[in-house]
């Protein structure tokens, strides 16, 4: 699993439209959880940025290692389409 950093936190989010209300909701932490870590004042307990990720990954984002160009995020494809 790659890990996410705080930037590609709030990219995964920008990317499928949540609010960082909808993470805290959807991955069950506090909405100042969210908050500090994408502002990088603080980082979470392993739990709880365990749940923030998957809860990204549940809704479609793909978090893509540093490979020396950085890391980044993706939409999964639709296979529906």
């Amino acid at each position: 699993m790659t890990i996410m950093q705080p930037s590609t936190c709030r990219a995964g989010r920008g990317l499928i439209g949540w609010s960082q209300e909808q993470l805290a909701s959807t991955a069950s932490v506090g909405l100042s959880t969210v908050r500090n870590y994408e502002a990088g004042r603080s980082t979470p307990v392993a739990n709880n940025l365990t749940a923030i990720q998957s809860a990204l990954e549940s809704a479609g984002v793909i978090f893509i290692a540093e490979n020396g160009a950085g890391a980044g995020v993706r939409l999964k494809k639709n296979t529906a389409d």
